[in-house]
């Protein structure tokens, strides 16, 4: 299985764990009737009246029946081929039970390395007109975090390594620690695809949409398009990491309210 690890640099480059069944060939679609069943508290995914497995052999099961449901409809609008790229739901309850739940301890401090490197304790100190979008962006973020989890975080200028008082990181470790795989996978998804693991806990958190968590880390890249442009393959490149952020906002709203 894939060892969840932050990306080096691109945002969005990580693989989930799980990430290699879903590259093996498409298979035939080899049901007709998809249904939830509820067992044990847990709402349970059938195909024909058969127990969907996760990759590893795990029940296909989610604590939630509006999740079940949204799950089931992914699976429902496959046509002659299963694909699970077009079941993004599918994979992250996949991961939440197949990646995560058993090797909790080593997700958090993979998601919790993020802390230490946040995107939004870096600021540019030039031009004027980028410096003010940061702020304007990201220390509304900054400031939550300290007024609620009394987590404060040291900012620095350019590239150059800021270490962070490590009773912050503690206070965001105790955070992570509270949630459980569905929310942490969605947590982790959002934190490699923004870069951000503090905009992704504000998500998490009702602090902000995703929405406004796409935007705030953008910023730096929408100024540079502002200014110079961007490519076509930059723009489908963001539109594919924008719609598994969408995917891992709904599995989490679903999977926690649903």
């Amino acid at each position: 299985m894939t060892k969840i690890t932050p990306p080096v640099s691109d945002k969005g480059s990580h693989r989930k764990p799980g990430q290699d069944a879903l590259d093996r060939p498409l298979v035939k679609r080899f049901y007709e009737e998809v249904t939830v069943v509820e067992e044990g508290g847990k709402h349970h995914i059938r195909l024909d009246g058969k127990t969907v497995r996760t990759p590893a052999r795990e029940e296909l099961c989610v604590a939630r029946s509006a999740l079940a449901e949204k799950i089931c409809e992914e699976w429902r609008a496959q046509g002659e081929f299963v694909n699970p790229q077009t079941m993004p739901l599918t994979q992250l309850a996949n991961t939440a039970i197949d990646g995560v739940s058993p090797k909790m301890e080593e997700v958090v401090e993979a998601t919790l390395n993020y802390a230490g490197s946040d995107l939004l304790c870096y600021r540019a100190d030039q031009p004027e007109s980028l410096a003010d979008l940061q702020r304007e962006g990201w220390d509304p973020v900054l400031t939550w975090l300290k007024a609620t989890y009394g987590a404060e975080f040291i900012l620095g200028t350019g590239v150059m390594y800021v270490a962070q008082p490590e009773m912050s990181i503690a206070k965001i470790r105790a955070l992570l620690e509270t949630y459980d795989p569905p929310t942490l996978s969605a947590v982790h998804v959002m934190t490699t695809l923004t870069g951000s693991l503090f905009l992704a806990l504000a998500v998490a958190e009702d602090h902000i949409s995703m929405d406004q968590a796409w935007h705030a880390a953008h910023i730096d890249e929408d100024w540079q398009f502002s200014r110079w442009g961007s490519d076509a393959d930059a723009e489908i490149r963001r539109e594919k990491r924008f719609k598994e952020m969408q995917a891992a906002a709904d599995f989490l709203y679903l999977a926690r309210r649903g």
